[in-house]
């Protein structure tokens, strides 16, 4: 078993690559973190509770010898709904295309049946190499990493999987996130780069918007509620009348949850929780948009929207 860790002496490589690397894993492994970490800026959405990148959101590295374009999708787990099924599609469709996968596990959980579940759909897939992650390595010692380390190489010998690589990073404490591009890139087919210089994602800012709008509304929210927020951005237009170097973008944007009854969660006593979901929010999206904002939100309800094949298509499912 060959487990990475920073060295000096790797060889110049003078060719040009690019291609596409995705993060698989179970839900909340970490995955978006470390597509943030190796980005170097806020493109995945990460939030504590699981399951909440639903768009394939491409993160884009780019390095002298090399341009990393990273999908990620989300989490595979059993569905018990349309929408969960439609996103593990969506998983299995991503992975074939891509010319790499990194499965994340992290360090501080043992392989459960999720991560199996997974490693066996990666076992079917034999063309593309595969990396084994093992994130938040800055949440154990010494002993649980290398135990760690050991288990994720016998998961790959039982199903028959060659990890290409086994790294151990922290993207929190920005340990060997580099060293993990360094091993990324040369599993790149040879080509010039795929997007322009000044580029980190090509998600339409209206959804990168909605994102940043959904995560403040999942903060400090009862457990209920991960899954029934939907963000729709209705329209974002620049204020007219304004002096040139005075600008402001006005945002229009819902809020759908799928009962009446999470109206009150979400918008909170005499409206705080609202209040401080647009605040919080509004600061993100003016880092991301780089002018100054004024955010108008609205909670609807849109009635079990993730079992309606209709409301999921107007949500963008």
């Amino acid at each position: 078993m060959s487990v990475r860790t920073q060295s000096s002496e790797e060889p110049a490589e003078t060719v040009h690559r690019a291609g596409f690397a995705c993060f698989v894993g179970r839900p909340n492994a970490g995955k978006s973190t470390l597509t943030n970490a190796l980005v170097g800026q806020k493109v995945a959405i990460t939030s504590n509770r699981p399951q909440t990148t639903r768009h394939t959101v491409r993160g884009i590295v780019h390095r002298e010898e090399a341009q990393l374009i990273l999908v990620d999708t989300p989490g595979l787990h059993k569905p018990r709904t349309l929408l969960g099924e439609r996103l593990n599609d969506v998983v299995r469709t991503t992975w074939a295309e891509v010319d790499v996968i990194g499965f994340c596990l992290p360090a501080n959980e043992k392989l459960g049946p999720g991560d199996r579940f997974i490693a066996k759909e990666l076992a079917g897939i034999k063309k593309t190499p595969k990396i084994a992650i093992v994130t938040k390595t800055d949440l154990v010692d010494s002993k649980t990493l290398a135990e760690q380390l050991i288990a994720v190489d016998q998961l790959g010998k039982e199903l028959g999987i060659t990890w290409a690589e086994i790294v151990p990073v922290s993207a929190t404490a920005n340990q060997q996130v580099d060293l993990l591009a360094d091993l990324l890139t040369p599993m790149l087919p040879e080509g010039p780069a795929l997007y322009p210089e000044g580029d980190l994602t090509d998600e339409p800012e209206q959804v990168m918007v909605a994102e940043l709008i959904r995560e403040a509304a999942l903060e400090g929210v009862r457990d209920e509620l991960p899954h029934s927020i939907a963000v729709v951005v209705e329209e974002m237009l620049p204020r007219e009348d304004r002096p040139a170097d005075k600008p402001l973008l006005d945002i229009h944007a819902n809020v759908y949850i799928e009962r009446p009854s999470q109206k009150g969660i979400i918008i909170g006593p005499k409206g705080k929780r609202l209040k401080d979901v647009g605040i919080k929010s509004r600061k993100q999206i003016e880092a991301l948009l780089g002018t100054p904002v004024f955010l108008d939100l609205h909670v609807k309800v849109a009635k079990d929207w993730q079992r309606d094949p209709k409301q999921l298509r107007r949500l963008g499912f």
